[in-house]
């Protein structure tokens, strides 16, 4: 099924790549810097998300600098393994490879009724758990992969793919990661195959969605970008039903982009009355 609008506004997503480029690797360079490091770890699942999150991560620090890791599953497909292996040649990146089948069956196969969601969520965490491991090992900080569609979609795992230490790409729209795709060099085959988060055989993201992210990312954008409301939207030639579907998505899933509730009991508390910048390094004593 597609939800097509009457007139695509793709070409309002169109971003100056040259310029997002520099503002992306210098957000790492100085994300890293203030954490007191000089280097970063990431997952390399051969999609475009990751490879692009490589790419400025290697430009912003130096590739020497960026360890990059494959971590199949069983069921993980061959392509997905040799893209990530293209991006590590290409890049001239440090790498390593570590299977998380073992770790991950010791979890799934106590519960034999276990299905494809909740198998995939053990996989994502065991993922970060070896990224953060190797963080450790490596002394650098964990790349976030993530894009802004899946973040607003809610298409992500907590503590998953969605627990790392910064996020260089979450406020690009998929369309948009595909234009600094093609600007930074990143392999075509990686650009032009189906998204997926390959947790099981045959799967895609946007059969998983019901939906395209093309469709998604003019939507997202009206509604938040633009502020439309729903009728807006729906006014500019898209199905209303499927711009309430995607709206109720965002609203749903706005638990994913914050952090845990703290209940008030105190004159200040964390996250409410207690409020800085990631950076605050203020010193003891009045404030």
């Amino acid at each position: 099924m597609t939800h097509r609008s009457a007139k695509s506004i793709l070409p309002r997503l169109t971003i100056n790549t040259e310029l997002a480029t520099r503002i992306l690797t210098g957000f790492i360079r100085d994300s890293i810097a203030k954490a007191g490091m000089s280097r970063a770890v990431i997952g390399l699942s051969g999609g475009i998300d990751s490879a692009v999150s490589a790419y400025l991560s290697a430009r912003a620090l130096g590739a020497e600098n960026v360890l990059a890791l494959r971590m199949p599953y069983q069921t993980s497909s061959a392509a997905s393994l040799s893209d990530a292996e293209a991006v590590i040649e290409d890049l001239s990146l440090p790498h390593i490879t570590v299977p998380i089948s073992e770790m991950a069956d010791a979890l799934i196969s106590r519960f034999p009724e276990m299905n494809k969601l909740r198998r995939g969520n053990i996989m994502a965490r065991m993922r970060m758990t070896t990224l953060y491991d190797q963080s450790m090992a490596w002394g650098g900080l964990v790349m976030g992969t993530s894009n802004k569609t899946e973040f607003l979609l809610g298409y992500s795992t907590i503590y998953g793919d969605s627990g790392v230490a910064l996020h260089p790409i979450a406020d690009l729209y998929k369309c948009q990661v595909r234009q600094l795709a093609r600007y930074l060099g990143v392999p075509a085959p990686i650009i032009n195959k189906p998204p997926s988060a390959d947790l099981w055989v045959g799967q895609t993201d946007e059969d998983e969605l019901g939906f395209t992210y093309d469709e998604a990312d003019q939507v997202l954008f009206l509604l938040v970008d633009e502020r439309y409301t729903v009728d807006e939207v729906a006014d500019e030639g898209f199905d209303r039903d499927f711009v309430v579907k995607i709206w109720e998505r965002v609203k749903a899933n706005h638990y994913k982009r914050t952090m845990p509730n703290i209940a008030k009991l105190s004159k200040r508390s964390i996250g409410h009355d207690f409020l800085y910048l990631r950076d605050y390094t203020g010193r003891p004593g009045r404030v």
